[in-house]
């Protein structure tokens, strides 16, 4: 669908990215586009201007719009003297990661531990069950651990988790050295989960 030519050449592109990719994160094209607009835009825009901006109908817009506050992606923001709603992107790229990681773990990654607790109660019937069963827990301790750290990492102030990620080779290294001073071999256990 062919983007509004009064946006700058390079917003368009972004934006016609933003939509193409939003298949692959589980929401539609449309959707994508208004929240890269969003995200592009210097202040918050009401329904009728990002229709216009990305040539879509009003109603394919206010259907967007309900789908990103429900991933409380866009903020409500009200301009004095008027009475129409405005949408904007939360400016803080790190309040946005963390927003959207919390979303898809209370969508996607709770539900699959809720479902591997319940396999754990089970009593295993035979030996394929009880094999089964052992690659469930195997699986419940990995997402566990990760959504322990994921805990830790949402602590963080955006400044720390930058520099955390900085380090990210860093810390590989130590833990290599570390690893080869106690004796413990990493390669071996970095194929298990």
């Amino acid at each position: 669908m062919p983007l509004n030519d009064q946006l700058p050449a390079l917003n368009r592109e972004f934006i016609a990215h933003f939509g193409e990719m939003g298949s692959r994160w589980g929401i539609n094209r449309t959707v994508g586009q208004i929240y890269a607009l969003l995200f592009l835009s210097p202040k918050p825009l009401c329904a009728d201007e990002i229709a216009e901006s990305l040539e879509f109908s009003r109603s394919n817009v206010s259907m967007g719009l309900k789908e990103l506050q429900a991933w409380r992606l866009v903020r409500l923001r009200h301009v004095p003297g008027d009475r129409r709603e405005y949408f904007g992107a939360p400016d803080d790229v790190w309040e946005i990661f963390r927003v959207l990681a919390e979303e898809r773990r209370r969508r996607e990654v709770e539900p699959t531990l809720t479902m591997l607790r319940s396999a754990l109660q089970e009593t295993p019937a035979t030996d394929d069950e009880r094999h089964a069963q052992e690659r469930m827990r195997q699986m419940h301790e990995f997402i566990s651990r990760l959504m322990t750290w994921f805990d830790e990492v949402q602590k963080l102030s955006p400044e720390t988790a930058v520099q955390l990620m900085s380090m990210g080779s860093m810390v590989t290294r130590v833990l290599e050295v570390k690893d080869r001073l106690t004796g413990r071999n990493t390669k071996k256990q970095s194929s298990t989960p």
